[in-house]
């Protein structure tokens, strides 16, 4: 991602058993289906969880895991597709297929290798063979290396797309191709890909609206990580290139970046250090919304609004004397953004990542954990 960088009993043969998925009906899922390599044992006490989960959810919630043992506490009433960006885990793949969500590979590769034919071929069998020996069920391309327009790499990273989905649909039926995007498809960082195409191509793109002021900014000032109506204006953007909004999942950022101020003024306006133009790429610490949660009560500030980013931000003074400027999203930013989702018709929304909320167990932290999982649905 752009702050990022995923069983055992044999089933093979067998009924085809009826599951019921949340939203999505009767489905026969096919056990026995040809699992190309000599897979290892189901992990799952129920040998029907291995499964391939099929069929699409009226509305996608789409979740990055990142590893540990949290996944336990997510809200499974909404989840539809997991991500695994750590360790895979047998036990989550199970639990997670009793609550009829997907659970997907994570998938990178250096564009300078897939010029070649011959290596994305390579590297889709591998990925397909791993998604079959943990009985996974699809996979999220997030590949953000710079591209020129109509370059060796701009073609490759297309037929890439379209060659991964193609396969994998063919070798696991029901299973789920995605691609991660900027938060605009204007070159962000020389991401300059062909979104048309790609979005043809596989189930529908993932949009990381967030870290939006990287290369952004004309002042060396703390700002917001995903502005309200910049994130919409990247979104407005896709559509207008005729991609369709059931293709497009809105990302939002479970995290903020904390700014250490070269001054802060009483109109709250938090100067960074002189550093020649444009600003820095990652100019502050990126944070998980438990820790600025924690931060609440020490600030000088308490949560303040700024209305032109419809943005939450506190402010609050180090053992040193230094002042910082904490930007976030939470409840209140991300459901203004959820309403969107709604309104535009998009196929869903998610987070980078599930991970960053207190789920300790506290009254307090459980209280501000469901609230951020509540502010995904749409009003």
């Amino acid at each position: 991602m752009q702050t990022h960088a995923r069983a055992k009993k044999s089933v093979r043969g067998g009924a085809l058993p009826l599951l019921l998925l949340p939203g999505g009906g009767l489905h026969l899922i096919a056990i026995f289906l040809h699992w190309g390599l000599a897979s290892g044992a189901c992990p799952c006490q129920d040998p029907d969880l291995c499964a391939p989960i099929s069929g699409a959810r009226d509305f996608e919630v789409f979740v990055f895991d990142v590893g540990g043992k949290t996944w336990r506490y997510y809200d499974w009433s909404q989840i539809t597709t997991v991500v695994i960006f750590g360790k895979y885990d047998p036990e989550l793949l199970c639990y997670a297929h009793s609550k009829g969500s997907r659970i997907v590979l994570n998938g990178d590769i250096s564009l300078k290798k897939i010029t070649d034919p011959s290596v994305r071929a390579i590297w889709i069998r591998q990925k397909i063979d791993e998604a079959k020996e943990q009985y996974m069920d699809g996979i999220n391309i997030d590949i953000e290396q710079r591209v020129k327009k109509r370059s060796a790499k701009y073609y490759a990273l297309t037929a890439l797309v379209k060659e991964t989905t193609e396969a994998f649909h063919k070798e696991i039926p029901g299973s789920q191709v995605t691609f991660d995007v900027a938060w605009s498809p204007e070159c962000i960082d020389h991401r300059c890909y062909n979104y048309s195409a790609i979005a043809s191509s596989c189930d529908f793109l993932f949009v990381m609206s967030y870290d939006e002021q990287n290369q952004m900014w004309p002042y060396c000032v703390a700002a917001a990580n995903a502005p309200y109506k910049q994130t919409i204006a990247g979104y407005d953007n896709y559509i207008r290139m005729g991609i369709k909004p059931k293709k497009l999942v809105m990302g939002v950022p479970w995290y903020g970046y904390d700014y250490t101020c070269l001054r802060l003024s009483e109109a709250h306006v938090c100067s960074l250090a002189k550093i020649p133009f444009p600003c820095p790429k990652a100019p502050a610490l990126q944070v998980p919304y438990r820790t600025i949660m924690n931060r609440e009560n020490s600030s000088l500030s308490g949560i303040l609004w700024n209305e032109e980013y419809k943005s939450p931000y506190l402010e609050y003074q180090d053992s040193n004397g230094t002042f910082h400027q904490l930007w976030f999203d939470n409840p209140k930013s991300i459901s203004l953004k959820a309403a969107y989702v709604k309104e535009r018709g998009l196929r869903g929304i998610g987070m980078w990542n599930a991970d960053c909320l207190d789920y300790s167990g506290g009254s307090v932290s459980q209280e501000q954990t469901e609230a951020m999982w509540e502010a995904l649905r749409p009003k």
